[in-house]
């Protein structure tokens, strides 16, 4: 069974940028999209984007969609997750995971979770 695993998370100061990555590992991406999502202490886990692994083509929540970009490596089972302008409350743990069936914003559409990579905004 293929297993996600996210990567690049850290501290960064408000207004810097961070790139995340998720990766498959035990072979190639085995759903036609992939979702990030990210979890914020007391709240629920919050969908971000989703991204064609075949397409690259990108659904984005609106909360994010102006300062956060999703992309695939071609040809690689990697995709990546690129954040601007970082605020104090994009602070979460942020979750990659493969897309199963039903709408794309939501996360009982998914399934085969990463752990997680912390992301921390100072002000």
């Amino acid at each position: 069974q293929v297993q996600l695993a996210e990567s690049g998370g850290g501290l960064v100061h408000a207004g810097d940028s961070l790139r995340l990555s998720c990766t498959a590992s035990g072979g190639a991406f085995s759903s036609v999209a992939v979702g990030w999502f990210r979890q914020a202490p007391g709240k629920d886990r919050e969908f971000l984007v989703s991204i064609s692994t075949v397409t690259g083509t990108t659904y984005y929540a609106d909360s994010v969609k102006d300062r956060f970009t999703a992309s695939r490596e071609n040809g690689k089972s990697v995709v990546h997750l690129q954040m601007r302008s970082m605020k104090p409350e994009d602070t979460s743990v942020y979750y990659c995971a493969q897309y199963k069936t039903g709408p794309y914003n939501r996360r009982t559409s998914y399934e085969s979770w990463g752990q997680g990579t912390q992301v921390t905004v100072s002000s």
